[in-house]
């Protein structure tokens, strides 16, 4: 599907989107869910992602394709290496094919699981024979994909023994791991995470209990965009929002203060105001907590005329593509000056876009929401518009309501 965007014709916006679960709350509770069937889990995300981990969890032998979804990936390496009897070829995409997953895969194996490797050492797919994992104790490398810490973490009160979990070198994406003992203790797990250490205590049957997923941070980004690049005076309420959220994305109510957007957190609600222009010509943030707004952040920047310094950014290049080589790519196309090293972004101010670009979204549906704001500012298509189904399938739908002009062609 190729799109063409245009501006609402009114930029001082009025309106109210409700904006499913995260995608990164519902696989951590679907999974809890899993190993304790009477949890109940309120406002699922609707994301492919969220449907390819429940048909995931749903199978005992044979083949799971998951696709493009890198969290179902790690989170179901862990679970079916922990379930005895299960008997699964986990495998997903081309791409899914070609991120790593060996430090996971060694974890698991020093914990006693029994994993192959299909095909390419270290990558997907792999064939997993479940079992009972009576090892407790295991060490990762810190600076890695929280995904893999949190997948571990995840199966650890179902391991008879639990889990301590030994983090080497600098610790980062923080808020994720942090999300995934939050959810933990709200079911009644002990855990404690003290310097580079992390134990969870085995736990053989919970409460009847009911996680409320709530919406998704990283969604609400491209709406912080939106408000930054439209006119003073513009209200856009988002819902359900907390303001003691888990999500590390939420640090946006504070990034988004130097664009000139408020936040007021009200009833699960939150109302991103624009109050003043964006003051400084250049912005610099370290995104190590929250490496999935840099695309957000790199466009808002670009659409204002405005130059970032973008650091913590070295999981990028093995997300769904090299994210940091597919924005200096796309943000090229519209004029700008970006280079990358293996963990940066740096964009040059841009006083003059392009028009007329067709933006390509390489299977990466934050690649495709990140440039959709930019409409505000200037025209141009977006290539292969539905991968935006992965994480948020009622994002086009929503920029109508908007006000964006968003034309199948």
């Amino acid at each position: 599907m190729r799109l063409q965007l245009s501006s609402p014709n009114n930029k001082k916006i009025q309106k109210s989107i409700a904006i499913t679960g995260s995608k990164s709350e519902t696989n951590r509770s679907l999974l809890l869910q899993a190993l304790f069937p009477n949890i109940k889990i309120e406002n699922l995300s609707n994301s492919d992602d969220g449907e390819v981990m429940q048909k995931g969890l749903a199978k005992s032998e044979g083949e799971v394709d998951i696709h493009h979804a890198g969290t179902a990936m790690r989170f179901l390496t862990g679970y079916f290496a922990s379930q005895p009897d299960k008997k699964i070829v986990l495998t997903g995409s081309q791409r899914m094919q070609e991120r790593p997953v060996k430090v996971l895969v060694e974890a698991l194996r020093s914990l006693g699981a029994d994993i192959e490797y299909v095909k390419e050492e270290g990558y997907p797919p792999l064939k997993i024979n479940g079992k009972r994992l009576v090892k407790s104790q295991v060490s990762l490398p810190a600076n890695i994909s929280s995904q893999y810490i949190s997948s571990l973490l995840l199966i650890a009160p179902s391991l008879e023994n639990g889990l301590e979990l030994e983090l080497i070198g600098k610790i980062t994406s923080v808020p994720y791991i942090k999300m995934t003992l939050a959810l933990l203790e709200q079911i009644g797990v002990e855990t404690s995470f003290e310097g580079n250490s992390i134990k969870v205590s085995p736990k053989t049957n919970v409460k009847d209990t009911t996680l409320v997923v709530e919406s998704d941070w990283s969604s609400a980004s491209y709406f912080y965009s939106i408000a930054a690049m439209s006119e003073i005076g513009t209200e856009i309420q988002l819902s359900s929002y907390k303001e003691s959220s888990l999500q590390g994305d939420s640090v946006l109510a504070n990034i988004y203060r130097d664009f000139g957007v408020e936040t007021e957190f009200s009833n699960n609600t939150i109302l991103l105001k624009k109050t003043s222009e964006v003051k400084s010509a250049h912005l610099e943030y370290d995104l190590s907590n929250a490496p999935d707004i840099a695309q957000t952040i790199s466009v808002t920047c670009l659409g204002l005329g405005i130059g970032c310094h973008l650091t913590g950014l070295h999981t990028l290049p093995i997300k769904e593509t090299d994210r940091l080589a597919a924005l200096q790519t796309e943000l090229g196309k519209f004029g700008a000056k970006v280079d990358i090293d293996s963990e940066s972004l740096t964009l040059t101010a841009q006083p003059q876009l392009n028009s007329r670009v067709e933006v390509d979204t390489y299977n990466d549906h934050r690649m495709a929401m990140a440039f959709g704001p930019l409409a505000l500012k200037t025209d141009f298509m977006v290539n292969d518009a539905e991968v935006v189904s992965k994480s948020y399938p009622d994002f086009w739908n929503d920029l109508v309501t908007l006000g964006f002009g968003v034309k199948e062609m």
